[in-house]
């Protein structure tokens, strides 16, 4: 056989392998294979072939699905993209979803790559032919009418539409629920005539079918289409179609349309938003269903900020107050992420006297999650109410969180630390917060250690190097005569972090000594953090420090009899200059 026809022939017989595995192998190597045969043969030979070899396990086709997506400049560039077509075309046919959504993305990819009189005529037949056959076939033709009509001729572009409209009303759920899934890419495309006169009788008849799972996907169509009609348009039909899914039997489809209300209402208008969509608003805020409740609370600073102020006082705030003492965690923990986003839209006065006090509620609340979620908004708190009441109020509830039993609420609270620096100055700060910090250090749980660290060290930097050899260092020492090895291991990786913001007589005076004592610990682990340390304070220090200290403690350490003890001993010891 020539060996020009040896990696096909190989391909061959892999593909045709009765182990899957080795087939999936080949599919993943057609690249290789492709780029030893070279453009016009894989276009004559490899490609042919391919499109034979479409009936096989799942995890194969998806493979194959993908690696033609990439095949463009296999096959000779944009000129011959369509060779690629014909297996994705069957492949956009199996049963398997995930197969089929992978063939449509690589079909939309490659098209991307075709000149436009190329798209039309082989694009436009494919996505015909999809759309004539079995039902999955129909589902991924839904999917490529956004990237077929902006290349169409006019002719074409009524046949697109035709077809897209039909399928819209297909016999099939599963089709007509990809056809909702595309109303939003599609009217994107369109021209603003033929979204009124198709795009729009088929939404509203969508968000009316008689199966929910098509009424969930429809309506999600709304904040797109909100975007490119007119407002009369939106006011009718889009905005009674997403009132009626508001108001639907099936919680999933109420949930869908509550996180539409937001572009309706910029939309609409703050007068029509107040009038016709706050109602409807507050009726889910209150709904049976807390997924529902969830996804309405999480949309409640997008829907206020498009209210008059008069009525977000009026008739939202005293719903959120109540949605604070909702019976479902999740829908705490979705009103603790947003609450404090109405600060700005209410101003300082209410922030503090209608907002405040429920902020401080959901950071006492009974569940982890709802206190995670308002820790994380802390720092929008502090921009509004000022250091006065930040020190009034806020800080008890801070100082209790900074001790909670739940290890993850201590670390946000110990991210945020630095910022409450910031905001306190170091008078404060050292009193209300400084213990904490140190108590941080002794954590059993390594990532708050490793936290407390980078916060003294920020908190170093913050308030000068004369502060940190007052307050933090002496205290970060005093530790070293803890029984607990992981506190004298802390010490160590807590000097490293300090001392580059502290003055150099602290170096040499206070955090050197500290070092060489934990040099001579009982505990390797120690030994050896201390022969790391000891090289990264070579870098600070001056030349007598290092002959007389530095290097004599590591060379001592280099002969310890614990071998990564001397590996590190030694390697510090050769970036010091020493033997």
């Amino acid at each position: 056989m020539d060996d020009s026809l040896a990696p096909i022939a190989l391909l061959i017989d892999s593909l045709r392998s009765q182990d899957p595995s080795q087939r999936l192998t080949s599919v993943k190597k057609l690249a290789v294979i492709s780029k030893a045969l070279g453009e016009e043969r894989t276009r004559r030979e490899l490609i042919p072939f391919v499109n034979e070899s479409v009936d096989d396990e799942d995890e194969v086709l998806l493979a194959l699905a993908e690696e033609l997506g990439e095949f463009v400049p296999l096959v000779g560039g944009a000129q011959y993209a369509h060779f690629l077509l014909a297996p994705l075309e069957a492949l956009a046919t199996v049963d398997e979803t995930v197969v089929r959504e992978r063939s449509v993305a690589s079909i939309c990819s490659i098209t991307a790559q075709m000149p436009a009189g190329s798209v039309q005529e082989h694009l436009l037949p494919l996505l015909q032919r999809l759309a004539g056959r079995e039902w999955p076939a129909r589902v991924s033709a839904c999917k490529l009418f956004a990237t077929a009509y902006p290349p169409a001729q006019e002719q074409n572009r009524v046949e697109l539409r035709a077809a897209f409209l039909k399928l819209c009303h297909d016999e099939t759920p599963m089709v007509r629920r990809a056809a909702a899934q595309a109303l939003a890419p599609f009217s994107e495309m369109l021209e603003p005539q033929h979204i009124r006169e198709d795009i729009l009788p088929a939404f509203v008849d969508l968000t009316r079918d008689d199966q929910d799972s098509v009424r969930l996907i429809a309506v999600e169509a709304a904040g797109a289409l909100a975007k490119v009609l007119p407002r009369e348009e939106v006011a009718n039909p889009v905005m009674p179609a997403v009132v009626q899914c508001s108001q639907d039997k099936s919680w999933r489809v109420r949930y869908n349309a509550v996180q539409q209300l937001p572009a309706l209402a910029e939309a609409l208008g703050a007068e029509t938003a107040s009038s016709e969509l706050l109602p409807l608003y507050l009726q889910l805020l209150r709904d049976n269903e807390p997924e529902v409740r969830t996804a309405a609370t999480g949309k409640l600073s997008a829907f206020a900020r498009l209210l008059p102020v008069a009525d977000v006082t009026s008739q939202l705030l005293p719903r959120v107050k109540d949605i604070g003492g909702d019976a479902n965690q999740l829908v705490r923990s979705a009103l603790a992420t947003v609450v404090m986003e109405l600060a700005p839209i209410l101003g300082k006065g209410d922030t503090v006297e209608q907002l405040l006090p429920l902020f401080l509620s959901l950071l006492k609340d009974d569940w982890p999650d709802v206190r995670l979620a308002i820790i994380g908004k802390l720092q929008a708190v502090n921009q509004v109410i000022g250091i006065e009441l930040l020190a009034q109020t806020l800080l008890p509830a801070v100082e209790d969180l900074a001790t909670d039993k739940h290890w993850r609420v201590r670390q946000a609270i110990i991210e945020h630390t630095p910022m409450l620096a910031t905001q306190l100055g170091a008078e404060l700060f050292q009193q209300k917060l400084g213990r904490q910090c140190m108590l941080w250090l002794q954590d059993p749980v390594y990532s708050i250690r490793e936290a407390a660290i980078q916060v003294l060290q920020a908190v170093g930097k913050e308030f000068g190097p004369d502060w940190a050899r007052e307050h933090i260092v002496p205290q970060v020492l005093a530790l070293m005569n803890s029984d607990n090895y992981l506190h004298r291991m802390t010490v160590l990786s807590a000097i490293g972090a300090l001392a580059g913001s502290v003055h150099k007589d602290v170096v040499h005076n206070s955090m050197l000594p500290a070092v060489v004592a934990c040099s001579k610990d009982r505990v390797p682990n120690v030994k050896f953090n201390a022969a790391k340390i000891l090289q990264q304070l070579a870098t600070l220090s001056d030349p007598p420090a290092i002959s007389q200290t530095i290097r004599p403690c590591l060379a001592e350490l280099s002969t310890d009899k614990d071998s990564d003890v001397r590996f590190f001993a030694q390697n510090a010891l050769a970036v010091c200059g020493g033997p």
